[in-house]
């Protein structure tokens, strides 16, 4: 994990709240917004996971089939056993989060539990590579950091749009919070970079020995959410899921964090073992 690319995520939101801040405030909307910042900043890097599991509701999961194919893959991948989870959605999806190896945790789906066998295996390995490639630290924090901006700008909207802002310069304001801001948290998430996504399809194939079993499960996961996309949840954690699971549109793709599916299942089907 770069000690830099977590320090430029951290900046990013302390800058963007102050302009916040001063745009509703002044000074001292400049001087709450420091704060609010720090208190953020704290929250989302010791926090970030328990935040991400309870958006979603996930609770731990006893399924002793699905604790023993996570123990072995773990075991193959040299990491400690991550904790597991299950959120409650027909959509099938699942994601990792934790701050480092020692205190991760992998959340699925109920509704990726109709996977066959290998195609479950290939899901949770690439879950684990991200734990074993120390993704998901930075992962975790853009998404709390990038909810925390879209909930901090709806704030700002309401307070734009009544008293005297609207008199005076509240127009400006209101483009600047309204449109800047979920703007630059979209751009905070692209501090999650592609090539992970990749790195870890082929970790995935190379734990499990089959990098079909993946392929597969991409391509079932991606045909279910175009069809069926997940409605519940805050779309700054969608870089977070296997698949993207919320309905994309051209503006939203731009941003995206992952890589096509075609381009990962066609990387998937060029591997030999």
């Amino acid at each position: 994990m770069s000690f830099l690319r977590i320090t430029m995520l951290l900046g990013t939101l302390t800058g963007i709240l102050l302009v916040i801040g001063f745009l509703l405030g002044g000074p001292v909307g400049t001087t709450l917004a420091l704060l609010l910042a720090i208190i953020i900043n704290f929250i989302s890097y010791w926090f970030s996971d328990r935040i991400v599991l309870r958006m979603y509701g996930a609770k731990p999961l006893d399924d002793k089939g699905m604790d023993e194919m996570v123990a072995k893959l773990a075991h193959e991948a040299k990491v400690p056993k991550p904790r597991l989870y299950v959120v409650q959605s027909d959509v099938p999806n699942a994601f990792a989060t934790g701050r480092n190896p020692q205190r991760s945790a992998v959340a699925v789906t109920t509704g990726i539990m109709k996977l066959d066998k290998d195609e479950m295996e290939g899901v949770i390995a690439h879950e684990i590579s991200h734990i074993k490639n120390r993704d998901i630290l930075i992962s975790a924090m853009a998404a709390a950091i990038g909810g925390a901006i879209a909930y901090i700008a709806q704030i700002g909207y309401w307070a734009s749009m009544s008293g005297d802002r609207r008199d005076k310069g509240g127009g400006l304001s209101l483009l600047l919070i309204v449109i800047f801001a979920p703007m630059a948290a979209l751009l905070i998430r692209l501090a999650i970079s592609r090539s992970e996504e990749y790195h870890a399809d082929r970790t995935a194939a190379l734990i499990t020995k089959n990098p079909g079993g993946l392929a597969s499960a991409l391509r079932k996961i991606s045909s279910h959410v175009s069809e069926h996309p997940m409605k519940h949840g805050s779309t700054a954690t969608s870089h977070m899921w296997i698949v993207n699971p919320f309905r994309g549109d051209w503006f939203t793709g731009m941003f995206s964090t992952h890589p096509p599916i075609e381009k990962r299942i066609e990387r998937l089907e060029e591997m030999h073992m």
